[in-house]
């Protein structure tokens, strides 16, 4: 996903974007022409390959929206969102940004889910000066350019990649004790290639060894001649970046081959698919990094999962919690902007410090990178326990 695809997918629709903005005029009650309604996009993956993600996040929005409305809006403006279905392709969600800012105009963009998703529409973001939260991308290509400069317009709730390597790194080597380790990666995958790196890094740093690295490709289904030579370096622990939909299948093969050891991978396991396609069995002794766990003792935290049970009738997962702070994230730029400007608004976005929210105290750094806590839960018999937290 840092391939020329994505240049020439850049050049395309900022084009496109110029284009249409520069066809486009206010509409009458929007947040544009100072209305009495502030329009707020949804660009998410309702449908396709990831569509938990953004399914969830659109539940928790939706809950967050209800409540501020509820609660008078936003400096006395009631929030319109406005969503819009990427289908989890990264060229629907550059289309789905160029219609958000151009056709309706939008104050701000909360999405994509994924951060191959919100990379394709940072430079509509810029061209328009529209602010973009992705709750849930977690690759730094989202904030940060390949060129190192940081994209300025563009912000995200989640931790990044690097981070949760490296929690996952320490917490193999100092929480289960293990001295060496195997890492089964998706290589078509910018996510799962910077955990990888960073775990590897980070569990070497600590003295630990890597005994195998393996690579699967998105949409694989059979994993079990990869898997058999995992085995056979004898792991005491294996770290598997990815996507639920593969990992599912990944963790039933594993176990179905005998390998018994502690398997571990990131924010990218959290659905409730996963149970599905692993078996509640297969799942013991699995851990995952996550933003939120519904178990967290910390009084916000709860609050949230009680109104989110109330509403939907199941308990809320990280997606779920990230989706529903980014609209409180968003609200409190604003609210501190006294504005609707783009503008106006980025630059709150980047004096957020020590916000409270669902999944802990939220501040921004130099690269529009959050500083917070992670969460490491554990799947027993189908369920996710809360583990530990882990601070920056």
């Amino acid at each position: 996903m840092k391939s020329k695809k994505f240049a020439s997918l850049f050049l395309a629709s900022s084009l496109l974007a110029g284009v249409l903005a520069g066809c486009s005029g206010g509409e009458e009650g929007s947040s544009s022409d100072g209305g009495d309604t502030i329009k707020i996009g949804a660009n998410l993956e309702l449908s396709g390959a990831v569509a938990s993600y953004g399914s969830s996040e659109a539940d928790a929005i939706e809950l967050a929206v209800e409540e501020i409305n509820a609660d008078g809006g936003i400096d006395g403006k009631q929030i319109e969102l406005i969503k819009v279905d990427n289908k989890s392709d990264a060229a629907e969600a550059t289309s789905a940004a160029i219609k958000l800012t151009s056709q309706d105009k939008v104050t701000a963009i909360i999405g994509a889910a994924t951060s191959g998703n919100s990379v394709a529409q940072v430079q509509i973001a810029t061209d328009n000066k529209t602010p973009m939260i992705s709750p849930s991308g977690t690759s730094t290509t989202v904030t940060v350019g390949e060129n190192g400069k940081v994209n300025p317009f563009t912000f995200r709730t989640a931790f990044i990649d690097p981070f949760q390597g490296t929690v996952a790194a320490n917490f193999a080597a100092n929480e289960l004790k293990v001295k060496n380790a195997a890492v089964f990666a998706d290589n078509a995958s910018d996510y799962a290639k910077g955990l990888a790196e960073s775990f590897i890094k980070d569990f070497e740093a600590a003295g630990g060894t890597i005994v195998a690295e393996e690579s699967y490709v998105a949409k694989d289904t059979d994993f079990r001649s990869t898997l058999t030579r995992i085995k056979a370096s004898n792991p005491e622990f294996i770290f598997i970046p990815g996507y639920y939909e593969e990992v599912g299948l990944i963790v039933k093969q594993a176990r179905e081959l005998g390998i018994t050891v502690p398997l571990m991978g990131a924010d990218g396991w959290d659905s409730p698919t996963i149970v599905d396609l692993a078996g509640a069995d297969a799942l013991n002794n699995t851990f995952i990094i996550t933003a939120y766990s519904a178990e967290d003792p910390d009084g916000k935290a709860k609050e949230f999962a009680d109104k989110f049970t109330e509403k939907y009738g199941e308990a809320p997962n990280s997606f779920h919690a990230l989706g529903y702070d980014t609209v409180y994230l968003l609200k409190d730029a604003i609210e501190r902007a006294g504005s609707l400007d783009g503008t106006k608004i980025k630059e709150a976005l980047e004096a957020t410090d020590n916000l409270e929210l669902v999944t802990g105290l939220y501040s921004v750094d130099e690269n529009h990178h959050p500083i917070k806590s992670a969460t490491i839960i554990e799947f027993v018999n189908g369920e996710q326990v809360f583990n530990t937290k882990v601070n920056p």
